[in-house]
């Protein structure tokens, strides 16, 4: 199976055919798939070297010129390094356009802590009216890509991709909107979100629990986990392939009207400095199956 990332440049460069609206930014990250693309497109696609602040300032300058951006790197250097350009040249001057990030929290250890980003969902989340989508697996990244390009979501729109090398099995129906309900069970609710679904699913195998499945993050779907929750008092688990109680405040809104527990898991705030392999950080985070079933059935407890 091809990862998410591998979809994601053949993804674009047919919305760069298909929409002479699109454009793409680079920072050297990704410029090897993007060749044919910037012969066909050479106004359109720009490489702007290992700048990251120029990186997401360019952006916004298409977006000004009324094109609808693409800016892509690592998550570390595409959230955390210019995010003050994230905040002012997109937010402050109200311009949209799609963020599409790779490495994730921990993907390529090898990297170091340099190449990790395990707090941009938390950060982004301090920003107005940014969509946030989580794929799971390549097809889903497809999808989501699509919906968040499309001219049909408004050139002033705001979203960021989160794109993974973990990822499950078998995709799922997403929409760019809502989360779907994969299980039902009545003792408690459990929210997966993106590749964490296998595990999550694997470590709820015989509970009395609702699973759902969560690609879009932001906005979050409260509407869903009310349905899920019912009117009884609830347990509620987030288990999020990022900083660990990201989504725990927006649950909490969700539920303000129903007496319930939230429990987030997600990675931790310590850093992992034997960098080692990725499948060696989710068990150190107490993301694999057998730590999340210890995890969950002892707080439904």
């Amino acid at each position: 199976m091809d990862t998410m990332r591998d979809r994601f440049a053949p993804v674009v460069a047919r919305l760069l055919d298909e929409d002479p609206r699109v454009a793409v930014v680079l920072a050297e990250i990704g410029k090897d798939a993007f060749q044919e693309s910037a012969h066909a497109h050479p106004d359109r696609v720009i490489n702007v070297g290992i700048r990251e602040q120029l990186l997401v300032g360019a952006g916004a300058g298409l977006a000004l010129a009324g094109l609808r951006p693409v800016v892509h790197t690592f998550a570390s250097f595409l959230v955390e390094r210019p995010f003050e350009q994230i905040k002012l040249d997109f937010g402050h001057q109200g311009l949209g356009g799609v963020l599409v990030s790779a490495a994730a929290s921990f993907d390529w250890p090898e990297g170091g802590f340099t190449h990790m980003s395990p707090g941009d969902v938390a950060l982004m989340d301090t920003l107005e009216d940014w969509s946030v989508y989580v794929p799971g697996h390549p097809d889903e990244a497809e999808t989501l890509l699509r919906h968040a390009v499309a001219p049909g979501t408004g050139s002033d729109t705001k979203a960021y991709v989160r794109l993974s090398v973990q990822a499950n099995a078998e995709p799922m129906p997403v929409d760019g909107e809502h989360f779907l309900t994969v299980r039902e069970g009545g003792r408690g609710v459990v929210v997966a979100v993106g590749p964490l679904l296998d595990q999550v699913l694997a470590a709820t195998e015989g509970l009395d629990v609702t699973v759902l499945y969560a690609t879009t993050v932001r906005p979050f779907d409260g509407a869903a986990l009310r349905r899920a929750v019912g009117a009884a008092r609830a347990d509620v688990v987030l288990v999020e392939p990022y900083l660990a109680g990201t989504s725990t405040a927006a649950a909490n809104d969700a539920l303000v009207e129903v007496e319930h527990r939230v429990l987030g898991l997600g990675v931790g705030r310590g850093e992992l400095r034997r960098y080692g392999r990725v499948d060696e950080h989710v068990r150190a985070h107490g993301l694999d199956a057998a730590s999340l079933r210890e995890r969950i059935g002892r707080f439904l407890r």
